[in-house]
């Protein structure tokens, strides 16, 4: 996301191999993040001899909350028993944790990820 973030102008379309030569991932695992992220509706693909992905609106409106909740939605997501002396309380700190998560990971938006991945460059 933060490669096509880096490219984004809302019509360039940038190739699968490229994508996973980049981010150094296999394309076959690649391709599944991006089907989970296209259902998502984050993404947008294209077939095709110049086909590839796009992002689907602006990278300053799209979450690492939303990119967290396509690719691995149990990952903001816990199961705790209430059973026994302690459960209720521990089940309350992790509903806790799981809210300033969820609400952090709605202050990230794709364009700081992309920016953050800048290398900056030296000039002699």
């Amino acid at each position: 996301m933060a490669q096509l973030a880096k490219r984004y102008d809302g019509r360039t379309i940038t190739r699968l191999d490229e994508l996973a030569q980049r981010e150094a991932v296999s394309a076959n695992f690649l391709v599944q993040i991006l089907n989970d992220l296209r259902r998502a509706g984050l993404v947008e693909s294209r077939r095709g001899k110049s086909g590839g992905y796009l992002l689907s609106r602006k990278p300053d409106s799209i979450t690492l909350r939303e990119i967290a909740d396509a690719v691995e939605p149990s990952l903001l997501s816990f199961s705790t028993h209430t059973e026994g002396d302690s459960g209720a309380s521990v089940r309350a700190a992790w509903e806790s944790v799981a809210l300033e998560l969820r609400n952090h990971l709605d202050r990230i938006t794709l364009v700081e990820l992309a920016e953050r991945n800048e290398v900056p460059m030296f000039y002699i």
